[in-house]
């Protein structure tokens, strides 16, 4: 039998614990090292973490800026209201969420549409609206509710709201949903930080233009919440900071005698004061609600609208260009006075038609005018007299002549998308056409530029800043719209300043006999039906231009289709002899300018000047008050 030795049997034990107590102090000691560096270095870091999972930081949106018109009547404000929202990260079965919810909240298929659209274009919203605008019943509906719809919640939200629906849409423009090439202006401004939370952004016009002046400074919220990310307690809160409002040049009673003059006729009209540049009237017919926009427009609603043949989306005013017809004439006559190819008394015999090279070019009077100068070929309009006067000007000089009056340039007016029209000349049509043969100017195009024809293409706005220009003695200001933006938190008013653009080089004894002309036009000429018995003395200009070439045929209107008619023009100034008001009309395929056009500018004149309305219209105070309401 063989005894096992106890001393080593001993000494093997106490090794084996060594081990083991050995293995176990490191153990601790790692453990203990890891609690320093968890607990002691790294101590800020998972604070701010748990914090963080505590600690939700919630941007308050603030208050858009309102925009008014000249008188503080307020055209674009802003109402709270309830929507109903869901964060599809947080849903597991959204068509059964949304039928669930459907069960006790009306959600009609647009509704679904405009939801699934919305998370297609709005990825980075944390939560999108499914419904806007619930009634009281419809809350206490879904609170009594909410615990069978996870990811679903109820948010009191700001929306834009235009009280006056479609009026002025063109001016106002539309908010909608932000998108990424929003988000690209935002980057560029380096705004991102103040548009957390916030889902809309100007799309046109004003809302457009002066969108960081509009949103204002966002302000946030410290909530605690609990596991489930429902808020428990408000911890700490910046206020927002209202957007700056808007007052405007525009004055909402003549903008609307201006709009309600077209009737359900297309075109535009521009009216300006000439010695601020400041836009009195800006009017594009037909126009759009821009209400429709707010919550994001159907795709019925904007299907109508894009598809529509009147192109209810397009700012004419701005963005559509038209040969100026006959109130170009003003402007050619006085190039030749300042160039000294024409003298105000130099006569010409009018047969009635202007032969030139092969071609015959015809007067609109059979037989002709008779002898005509300077002061007759504007009263009565006569197109043989600007035939010889373009071929004795040649295009350079007229093309460079009316460049100085902003043809063929954009005005600076504070909307984007302005159009810049068409100034013809030989350099214009090198670079416009690609073919060779295309780009060669020939002399009889000239010709037809001298009446307003040919390839002029002008915006109404330039027509009417052109002749705010001439009015105001060629003094050239920048067309504006906002007269003063004021700062919501201090109150202080900041202006618009005038802003000259340039002074043109005229001598005021030529500008002057071109305002008698066209004074003349309004007392015994093309215009004189318009104006007749007017309590003022106002200068204008009369302009047919045609949609399409008659090639030498007389035109008849009843006998062409109502989209081929002539547009008609009218352009003016009153008082003569201290203008305080310029303008431009144009009505679409509305025929001689003395039929459609002019008779609008004598209702815009007749309420500027005399406080007169037409038949039917409202007065301005009573109006101001409806809107206050």
């Amino acid at each position: 039998m063989e005894f096992k030795n106890p001393q080593e049997d001993l000494e093997q034990f106490n090794s084996r614990v060594a081990f083991a107590g050995g293995f176990v102090l490191v153990c601790f000691a790692l453990l203990f090292a890891r609690f320093v560096w968890l607990q002691v270095i790294q101590h800020d870091y998972y604070r701010t973490r748990a914090d963080e999972n505590r600690i939700s930081l919630v941007p308050i949106t603030p208050n858009r800026g309102l925009i008014m018109d000249r008188n503080g009547i307020v055209l674009a404000r802003n109402y709270s209201a309830y929507t109903l929202e869901i964060t599809p990260t947080q849903v597991r079965d959204l068509e059964a969420t949304i039928d669930g919810l459907a069960e006790f909240i009306d959600i009609e298929p647009k509704d679904r549409k405009r939801f699934k659209k919305l998370m297609e274009e709005s990825k980075r919203f944390e939560s999108l609206p499914i419904r806007t605008r619930l009634t009281d019943e419809e809350v206490a509906k879904f609170i009594a509710r909410r615990f069978r719809f996870p990811g679903v919640d109820i948010k009191a939200r700001l929306f834009r709201q235009y009280p006056r629906g479609a009026f002025a849409s063109h001016v106002l423009g539309y908010i909608g949903r932000v998108t990424e090439r929003d988000m690209a202006r935002i980057e560029q401004q380096d705004a991102e930080a103040n548009y957390r939370g916030t889902e809309h952004f100007g799309k046109t016009g004003l809302e457009q233009h002066y969108e960081f002046e509009l949103h204002g400074a966002t302000g946030f919220e410290q909530v605690e919440v609990d596991s489930g990310g429902r808020p428990v307690r408000t911890l700490a809160r910046s206020a927002p900071v209202a957007g700056n409002n808007l007052t405007l040049t525009l004055d909402v009673k003549l903008q609307e005698i201006a709009e309600q003059a077209f009737g359900d006729r297309k075109g535009a009209l521009v009216a300006i004061e000439p010695a601020t540049g400041g836009i009195l009237a800006l009017v594009s017919v037909p126009n759009y609600d821009p209400n429709l926009f707010v919550d994001g427009i159907t795709s019925a609603d904007w299907e109508a609208l894009n598809n529509s043949p009147a192109k209810p989306m397009v700012n004419r005013a701005l963005n559509g260009a038209y040969p100026p017809g006959s109130t170009f004439k003003p402007y050619m006559a006085l190039g030749a006075l300042t160039l000294g190819k024409r003298r105000p008394e130099q006569a010409l015999a009018d047969p009635g038609f202007f032969n030139f090279g092969g071609h015959t070019f015809m007067d609109d009077k059979k037989g002709g005018h008779g002898m005509v100068d300077m002061y007759k070929s504007i009263v009565q309009s006569c197109n043989t007299y600007y035939y010889v006067l373009a071929n004795d000007m040649g295009i350079d000089n007229i093309a460079n002549f009316m460049g100085q009056f902003g043809f063929g340039s954009r005005t600076g007016i504070d909307i984007e998308g302005e159009s810049e029209g068409v100034l013809p000349s030989p350099a214009w049509k090198k670079k416009r056409f690609k073919k060779p043969e295309q780009q060669k100017w020939y002399a009889g195009e000239t010709i037809s530029v001298g009446i307003g024809q040919g390839y002029n293409a002008y915006t109404p706005i330039q027509l009417a800043q052109a002749m705010a220009t001439l009015a105001n003695d060629g003094v050239m200001y920048r067309p504006h719209l906002v007269r003063h933006v004021t700062d919501t938190r201090s109150g202080a008013k900041t202006p618009v300043e005038p802003q000259p653009l340039r002074t043109l080089p005229l001598k005021q004894e030529h500008i002057d006999v071109i305002k008698h002309a066209m004074v003349g036009v309004n007392k015994e000429g093309t215009g004189a039906r318009a104006f007749a018995g007017a309590e003022y003395v106002s200068g204008g200009k009369t302009g047919t231009a045609q949609v399409y070439s008659l090639r030498g045929a007389k035109y008849n209107k009843d006998a062409v289709k109502q989209e081929l008619r002539d547009h008609s023009l009218f352009i003016a100034f009153a008082p003569a002899d201290a203008p305080q008001i310029a303008l431009a009309v144009l009505v679409e395929n509305g025929g001689f300018g003395a039929q459609a056009a002019a008779p609008i500018a004598r209702q815009v004149f007749d309420y500027y000047l005399l406080g007169k309305l037409p038949p039917g219209a409202a007065p301005a105070d009573e109006d101001a008050k409806e809107a206050d309401e």
